[in-house]
């Protein structure tokens, strides 16, 4: 086999020094464009690789990010994880996962002792926040020099959290449901033992209650996230407040049951009946009529959790004192269509 090109052999044809070429694989601003240009075309024919695992004993790093994640056969979940993984092969880290199927489980320590043993930089909890698992993450931040990280919304004392402004998304469907001339307003919450679900519920509540129309218990019915669940919640709100005008559905795959279920009893949505989901599923468009909906992103969710943990890692590598816990809201957008 022939010998792999090295950093020297590089150096060498471009007539430069190697830590030259070094800047050129690490991105860094400070070569000249003719100079980057001439090494990246070397580079590329001779289909020069970094050593990884040299990279890692120069820097002490493993150079990989853990991630203990939820069930990646739905939609957010496997956003998130597609845009932490883009994200750290932009900043030169490899992802070790670890995922869950069962959003419910309490047994997370052997997830994390399995990443602690291959000495990841840092770690990402990207579970769902439900119950009394809220605070798991943050007791086991306390004593660890690795940096962890938390996706879920909830306020944790002494851990860092980026995540989606779920109050703000419900808030925001509702003022639009309240723009349009709506003042019926009915909800479909998640399972309110879901964080994110409370906060949608939450954000719904304020914005009725600071126009003037605080919520009464009839106007709201709790699903659990399915297209089943929000058609039978539909019903329960179509028999228990009658007089509803609209309804703010906490994920779009229960909409998509209310919208079923309004097509069966004859209402006309959006003339007799306003709905708007949450998410923005791709299949949204394509609903008849289109789904109005909050979106969020969770690509770019995963993006800006690589951005922070790489920032703590950094400056753990530094010997900084760690920074002080921030909560990092990435903010949903409203997008219209016709329901």
């Amino acid at each position: 086999m022939a010998a792999r090109p090295s950093m020297k052999q590089i150096a060498r044809e471009a007539g430069v020094s190697t830590q030259t070429v070094s800047r050129v694989l690490n991105k860094r601003p400070d070569v000249a464009p003719e100079t980057r240009q001439r090494i990246q075309d070397i580079i590329d024919r001779l289909e020069y690789q970094p050593n990884a695992l040299a990279r890692s004993l120069i820097h002490q790093r493993s150079l990989t990010i853990g991630v203990i994640i939820a069930n990646l056969g739905y939609h957010g979940p496997s956003q998130i994880l597609s845009g932490i993984a883009r994200q750290a092969e932009h900043a030169g880290y490899t992802i070790i996962l670890k995922e869950l199927l069962d959003p419910h489980t309490d047994d997370f320590d052997p997830a994390l002792r399995s990443l602690l043993a291959r000495r990841v930089d840092g770690i990402i909890w990207a579970m769902p926040g439900i119950g009394g698992r809220r605070n798991w993450a943050a007791s086991r931040v306390k004593h660890r020099s690795t940096p962890l990280l938390s996706l879920t919304e909830a306020d944790h004392p002494g851990l860092t959290v980026v995540a989606i402004d779920n109050y703000r998304g419900g808030y925001l469907a509702t003022q639009h449901l309240l723009a349009r001339g709506c003042r019926h307003i009915g909800h479909i919450t998640g399972p309110l033992d879901w964080l994110e679900a409370d906060m949608r519920r939450r954000g719904w509540a304020e914005a009725l209650a600071e126009a003037g129309l605080p919520p009464a218990a009839g106007q709201c019915v709790i699903g659990d996230w399915t297209s089943k669940s929000g058609m039978l919640a539909f019903r329960r709100l179509l028999e228990q407040y009658p007089e509803m005008d609209a309804v703010f559905v906490a994920n779009d795959q229960m909409a998509f049951g209310a919208l079923n279920v309004a097509w069966q009893s004859g209402r006309r949505v959006p003339d007799q009946l306003a709905v708007i989901g949450f998410d923005d599923l791709p299949e949204s468009a394509y609903m008849c009529p289109p789904l109005t909906t909050i979106h969020q992103d969770p690509f770019q969710l995963g993006c800006a959790a690589v951005e922070e943990i790489v920032q703590m890692i950094d400056a753990a590598e530094r010997g900084q004192a760690p920074e002080e816990a921030k909560l990092v809201l990435v903010s949903p957008e409203l997008v219209v269509r016709q329901s």
